[in-house]
């Protein structure tokens, strides 16, 4: 496969990499490809199809601010419509010719002038940058249980769901009550003989406030683009009112106060199934859950939550350190995603040599989760430390692309081959960082979830208001970068 020379290689085709591009494309920096390993456009939006898979982020706050859809039929969309969404902006914007499929990129790498962006298929694009779109949410978390191998039954992941495989009159143990959870359990509950839930930690779950958007309502917005653009303004100004929450823990109190309230009227009559549901820890350290179904389809006579650990897995079953083996016929793993090893699968290859997985060996860092020292020209979107527990992950990906085209700039205006974050500047961001997260419900009170890694540092949350992100996202700070000749 002859190989290919651009100026920008973006990485994934999600909302990341297509915001990417079309930004890149109204700049007037046309030379770019979209390398995607998958057929179609959508990353975690294409992926995810299970039973249920939906958004939990308002439908008008999640979307493009420059390509706003009138049409969302329901407050939080459905996968369905995010994914028509996203194939919509390919085609409104023109990006159908620049996106190369079946391109899965398994490793980068800089010579002194630009990257070498190498995928499985042996093709290799050579690009002055590279924007790195694939997001957090792609590679599988999947825990390694004693016998597993050895089960008869179907096995298969939430992001991998087996549409094949009828779930109709089969005992299903379904391991992990995250997001996804949630969200495919009362889907399949129905049709399922038998569900057991395997459960580690209980999550907080509040109601979900989705409803129809109404045909005449959708025709306004049509008519009146103004008009959505106002109701997305006060989404977000909603959203971001959470922020103090999320940093003083104790003004959590009120939305637990909400959370306890709908728990305790979901299960009046059913305290034995409230305790086991009941959270042991302050709401917002680990993600806040909606549904307005969760909680109902669990009373059901064929559902059994268990919070005994699992041991090990049997040909025929489940069996949980009360020694009882729990006879299945599926499993299905609700267990969400290695979002701290979303570049596990990839080598890349910096300045002198340095390998991006050593630098990251005590964990990500990045510059506002975007550049890292050594690693020049090569820009992360929603990299460390952009993650967020109460907005829009569009709206972060939107300023990360400001200072993308920013960095750009600077290297035509000065004529430089490649613009690298400082080392020094990047420490003493990240440790600004983990100083603001010290007291932040994330990372008090024993609080243990996904967004901590190994040693108990948060790499993963952005810890104040995202319009503070954006100020700073605005404009590449001259200081805290060096221009390489």
């Amino acid at each position: 496969m002859t190989d290919q020379t651009v100026d920008v290689a973006i990485v994934g085709s999600g909302f990341a990499g297509l915001g990417a591009a079309v930004k890149l494309a109204e700049a007037g920096r046309g030379d770019f490809v979209i390398l995607e390993k998958g057929d179609s456009v959508g990353g975690t939006w294409r992926d995810n199809t299970y039973p249920g898979c939906a958004c939990d982020v308002q439908s008008h706050l999640y979307s493009f601010s420059f390509a706003p859809n009138p049409n969302w039929t329901r407050t939080f969309a459905r996968q369905p419509e995010i994914r028509a969404y996203l194939e919509s902006v390919t085609d409104r914007y023109g990006l159908r010719d620049r996106l190369r499929f079946g391109r899965e990129v398994t490793g980068l790498e800089w010579d002194g002038s630009r990257w070498a962006v190498s995928s499985a298929d042996g093709s290799v694009v050579h690009a002055r940058a590279v924007v790195w779109g694939t997001g957090p949410l792609h590679l599988p978390s999947t825990p390694e249980i004693e016998g597993i191998e050895q089960f008869r039954g179907a096995v298969f992941h939430s992001s991998r769901w087996n549409h094949d495989h009828d779930l109709r009159d089969k005992r299903v143990a379904v391991i992990g009550t995250g997001a996804s959870a949630i969200q495919f359990v009362p889907h399949i509950q129905p049709e399922v003989a038998a569900l057991t839930l395997f459960q580690r930690t209980a999550p907080w779950v509040l109601p979900k406030p989705d409803r129809e958007i109404a045909g005449p309502l959708r025709a306004l917005y049509k008519a009146l683009p103004a008009a959505q653009k106002v109701q997305r303004s006060l989404v977000y100004a909603r959203n971001e009112m959470l922020v103090g929450g999320f940093l003083k823990p104790a003004r959590m109190k009120i939305i637990e106060g909400f959370a306890r309230a709908y728990l305790d009227r979901k299960f009046a009559d059913r305290p034995d199934l409230k305790a086991k549901l009941t959270p042991d820890f302050t709401i917002g350290c680990k993600r806040i859950l909606m549904s307005n179904e969760y909680y109902s389809s669990l009373k059901q006579s064929n559902v059994d939550v268990v919070t005994d650990g699992i041991t090990r897995v049997t040909e025929t079953g489940v069996v949980t350190a009360d020694g009882i083996e729990h006879e299945v016929d599926t499993i299905i793993f609700g267990t969400g995603f290695r979002v701290g090893e979303s570049l596990a699968d990839v080598t890349v290859t910096g300045r002198d040599g340095v390998k991006l997985a050593d630098e990251w060996a005590s964990g990500p860092q990045a510059l506002l989760g975007t550049t890292v020292a050594g690693f020049p020209n090569l820009f992360m979107m929603i990299g460390p430390n952009t993650g967020l527990g109460h907005s829009s992950m569009v709206f972060m990906i939107e300023s990360q692309t400001s200072f993308i085209l920013d960095a750009l700039r600077l290297l035509d205006v000065h004529g430089v081959t490649a613009i690298d974050t400082r080392r020094d500047r990047q420490d003493a961001f990240n440790a600004d960082i983990q100083k603001r997260l010290v007291g932040s419900v994330w990372n008090t009170g024993g609080c243990k979830s996904w967004y901590l890694d190994a040693e108990g540092n948060n790499r993963t949350v952005w810890p104040g208001y995202t319009f503070d992100y954006r100020r700073r996202t605005r404009k590449v700070n001259p200081a805290d970068h060096e221009l390489v000749a």
